[in-house]
């Protein structure tokens, strides 16, 4: 462990993970702007959908539409969530330059959240990597489940840094390392990663991804911050939950951690007030529902606040 990285690099998926478990439906047309919003904050990497089975995910089945109308900035990535071939043709044909792909770290995990387990889910996307390849496309991947399983409880670190080398090995160009029930605390966030460094797994090409159902996120983002992690996933408002992961409540909110950042002088080239205006904006097409980001509530005051005079 050294120093704090000087510069962190944000991968917004609140349009994605993060309205994929809301119940009110969400227009295409909103999603959109969340998305140009969320761009125009100075995020450079802003996950818009995904493109898997409607039926899977009611609130996602507009991602073409949405995709297609969004105005793409120069500078900012605009990735999507694909599950196999056929999801990948869709977001090709709606001109998706960056894809996503998932596995976990837990087979009853996997069981549960796409009908099999590891070594199948990886066979599964196997042509994917193949199209992807051929076409010059960059392919993101992640590892659910990384620290514990709502069916089959702690995971092994061993496990997920199996399942993240075979993922570098097919060609993935970044892997992101999910706490999806939101139940790590640092320590176990540092066993991985000295797991990971043991065995020469490349932190430059490591994301790390957490929930903040239990309030750790940001602590474990520090622990991260110490291994010279530099991407972490965030979702606009805290929005954010896996229908199939039981208990799992709101990502790690992008104004939260931004508001970390900025007090600990890393820079991540985003704009805090502007993620919370788009915070604000979609958590008004989401009636009832509270988003969880505490700066959204509280604030986007300086970290350290009024500088008190010396007393002599």
């Amino acid at each position: 462990m050294g120093r704090y990285p000087d510069r962190v690099t944000l991968y917004e998926v609140g349009p994605r993970d993060g309205l994929q478990n809301e119940a009110a439906s969400v227009s295409a047309d909103v999603k959109v702007d969340f998305v140009e919003r969320l761009a125009a904050a100075g995020l450079p990497a802003v996950e818009v959908t995904s493109f898997v089975s409607p039926r899977a995910i009611p609130q996602l089945a507009d991602g073409g539409e949405v995709f297609r109308k969004v105005r793409k900035r120069k500078n900012v990535r605009y990735p999507v969530l694909v599950p196999n071939l056929k999801g990948y043709e869709a977001a090709r044909a709606a001109g998706a330059l960056e894809i996503a792909v998932f596995t976990a770290a837990s087979d009853s995990f996997n069981r549960k959240n796409i009908g099999c387990g590891i070594d199948e889910s990886i066979e599964r996307f196997r042509p994917v990597l193949q199209a992807a390849s051929e076409e010059k496309v960059r392919v993101r991947g992640y590892v659910s489940t990384a620290f514990h399983c709502p069916y089959q409880g702690r995971i092994e670190p061993g496990t997920v840094a199996s399942v993240t080398r075979r993922l570098f090995e097919m060609g993935i160009a970044e892997v992101s390392i999910g706490d999806t029930i939101g139940g790590a605390v640092p320590t176990e966030v540092h066993r991985l990663l000295d797991v990971f460094d043991h065995l020469d797994l490349p932190f430059e090409r490591l994301a790390l991804h957490f929930h903040d159902t239990r309030g750790t996120a940001l602590a474990n983002v520090l622990a991260g911050l110490e291994h010279g992690i530099c991407v972490f996933d965030s979702s606009a408002g805290g929005l954010g939950g896996c229908p199939y992961a039981p208990g799992a409540s709101g990502n790690l909110s992008t104004e939260d951690l931004l508001y970390m950042l900025s007090g600990m002088d890393i820079s991540t080239g985003v704009d805090l007030e502007r993620v919370r205006e788009a915070s604000r904006f979609i958590g008004e097409h989401l009636p009832g529902r509270v988003l969880p980001s505490r700066v959204l509530v509280s604030g986007a005051l300086h970290p350290m606040g009024p500088v008190a005079p010396s007393v002599e």
